[in-house]
């Protein structure tokens, strides 16, 4: 039973870096799910490709709530995830790792709990207000950190991430406006995956791969070319921070995450 998922963004398809791979489909309340499974180091590890495989599917109509309760249903406590993003901070230059910190959402149209009420697959049917303070776990934060300095990347320990609707690429108003509520980098899918992962008590965490600058910032037309040219790039990179992190995570989890629902649910 793997204790440990690897959610991989645009460019990371693919769990080259795992042994003895099989997959797996799982059944969830929203929806049937395939998840590859294999091992590092003796380490037994879940993979999802959030895109799916060949980038298939747009951030928007990703499902989230399938894909966080489909590794919830493996055993997994732990989720480390990859992302691409636009810099909207000119430290963090393309082909920098961020280790991210902090998020702010701006999308519209997802579904965002598992704790629906009446539509919750729960026991109980409960309603639950989980505190987010911090959204990525501090564990996973310091592993991915480590790994980072271990192999001497270019990374940045923090960062805030701006979550956008897409599938289009902003405005040069609305990175002009992200920038002043303190935004570092922007991308699509950190929510409601990181918070989905906090409601059933997994930890989460996501290191950000910096593609491009962002719109207005950028002196060229953005593309998802130019995306997928620097994650191919950095790919073997990108799995290699993964799976150095791994040795760096606690076995035992002594982080806020796994109490989350403690004091959530007014009962």
């Amino acid at each position: 039973m793997p204790r440990i998922a690897i959610i991989g963004g645009s460019g990371v398809y693919d769990p080259a870096l795992l042994e003895n791979i099989r997959e797996d489909f799982v059944t969830t309340p929203y929806g049937k799910v395939r998840v590859k499974i294999g091992e590092y180091q003796g380490e037994e590890i879940a993979f999802m490709a959030r895109h799916g495989e060949g980038h298939s599917v747009p951030p928007h109509k990703i499902n989230y709530r399938a894909n966080i309760w489909a590794l919830h249903e493996l055993g997994v406590e732990r989720i480390l995830s990859t992302s691409a993003v636009g810099s909207l901070n000119l430290e963090m230059k393309p082909g920098d790792f961020v280790v991210l910190d902090q998020l702010i959402d701006f999308t519209k149209t997802r579904h965002y709990t598992f704790y629906d009420g009446e539509d919750s697959p729960h026991e109980g049917k409960f309603v639950a207000h989980v505190d987010f303070t911090e959204p990525y776990c501090p564990e996973l934060r310091k592993a991915l950190i480590n790994a980072a300095k271990e192999l001497g990347f270019t990374y940045h320990p923090m960062g805030t991430y701006a979550c956008m609707e897409g599938p289009r690429f902003e405005t040069r108003a609305e990175i002009r406006a992200l920038k002043i509520l303190g935004a570092d980098v922007v991308g699509m899918t950190q929510c409601p995956e990181a918070a989905l992962a906090r409601e059933l008590e997994m930890c989460y965490s996501s290191v950000a791969i910096v593609t491009n600058y962002a719109a207005g910032i950028s002196q060229s037309k953005l593309t998802h070319t130019e995306v997928v040219e620097l994650m191919a790039k950095r790919s073997e990179e990108i799995k290699l921070l993964l799976m150095s992190a791994i040795k760096y995570i606690p076995r035992e989890r002594r982080c806020p995450c796994k109490d989350a629902l403690k004091g959530a649910t007014g009962e």
